[in-house]
């Protein structure tokens, strides 16, 4: 029997799981949050969330976790470009396999599955839309082992009886951690090209508009076992980016192209080098970073527009403006040179 609508999160001291349990305490719901012992709980302390020390690799911590529990989202995955097939795998694949077979034997609450467009892998660009029945698992590139695993994990919830599946693009916004000071780092060393023209639209979309809409594909109660999109239109050029970045940062425009196919085999050839070199970090530049720039921006939003209500209402320009402000209020080490 359940209590009071506990909520249950994984991956809350994550960059969009924070936001999760964020926006579900100012909804004013139960928040439990499932976190390592290791893990920092400092913004989560700040929420009034319980925070429950386990372990998604354990099951006798989900299952006592899920306690009460009528809904789980699940946002904990291995996020990066770079690392072992068994470090994605594991961190991936078998938390998520460990966590349905937990809700399995407990009272099946619903699971809210955080996914990526990355599990349809490297599209040819085509006219029209992409749609959420476009075939999973096809079109991934040797190594790519984020798009592999977030695919496979989605694997896992099949035969389970209550869940639905959000798939966000490129996620940004304030608590960031990875993907943009990333980006700050490689323009201040002067590593950054415009790939291609540079005109492509981007599918950037902020933090808090994948948030609500995992919360609305959760809470609708006509809604099982579909996957929606959650993505911006495009309205923001690469270029553009790349310009307002680099305005804010107080550095001149990049102003130096390289093709697309170009900065691929470059990649492919650095990303063998460091394997081989077995480097724990990764080269300048990587396959999935040029994936993210240079994918197709046209994987359609209708479902989650028709069925939840949804649309993002921060805009790119507007989006990166938030964003950076955070960085300078909170962590301005970001947007300062290494080398200062």
């Amino acid at each position: 029997m359940f209590v009071e609508n506990l909520k249950l999160i994984t991956g809350a001291t994550g960059f969009l799981g924070s936001h999760i349990a964020e926006q579900l305490v100012n909804r004013r719901e139960r928040v439990r949050v499932l976190v390592r012992p290791s893990s920092d709980t400092r913004f989560l302390e700040k929420l009034d969330v319980e925070i429950f020390f386990g372990d998604l690799n354990e099951p006798d911590s989900i299952r006592q976790a899920l306690k009460s529990v009528d809904t789980v989202y699940h946002a904990a995955a291995f996020v990066g470009d770079w690392g072992p097939w068994r470090q994605f795998y594991s961190g991936t694949v078998e938390t998520t396999r460990n966590l349905v077979e937990a809700c399995r034997r407990s009272a099946c609450p619903k699971i809210l599955h955080v996914s990526s467009i990355s599990v349809y892998g490297k599209q040819p660009v085509i006219r029209g839309e992409y749609t959420e029945d476009l075939p999973t698992g096809q079109h991934h590139w040797i190594g790519d082992h984020y798009g592999r695993t977030k695919f496979l994990a989605e694997e896992q919830l099949k035969g389970y009886s209550n869940y639905t599946i959000v798939r966000p693009s490129w996620v940004y916004g304030p608590r960031d951690h990875k993907a943009l000071p990333r980006v700050f780092e490689a323009l201040r060393a002067g590593r950054v090209r415009v790939i291609g023209s540079g005109v492509n639209p981007l599918n950037m979309v902020y933090v808090t508009d994948v948030a609500r809409g995992a919360i609305l594909a959760a809470n609708h109660p006509s809604v099982h076992a579909q996957a929606f999109h959650l993505c911006h239109h495009g309205e923001c050029t690469q270029r553009d980016m790349i310009d307002i970045l680099c305005d804010r940062l107080k550095l001149p425009p990049i102003r130096r192209n390289v093709s697309l196919p170009l900065a691929w085999c470059v990649a492919s050839a650095a990303e063998l080098a460091y394997q081989l070199a077995r480097r724990p970090h990764p080269p300048p530049v990587t396959r999935r970073a040029l994936y993210m720039i240079g994918r197709p921006t046209q994987f359609s939003t209708a479902r989650a527009s028709r069925q939840l209500g949804w649309q993002p209402e921060v805009g790119i320009r507007d989006g990166l403006k938030l964003t950076l402000d955070w960085y300078a209020e909170n962590d301005a080490g970001a947007l300062e040179s290494r080398a200062s």
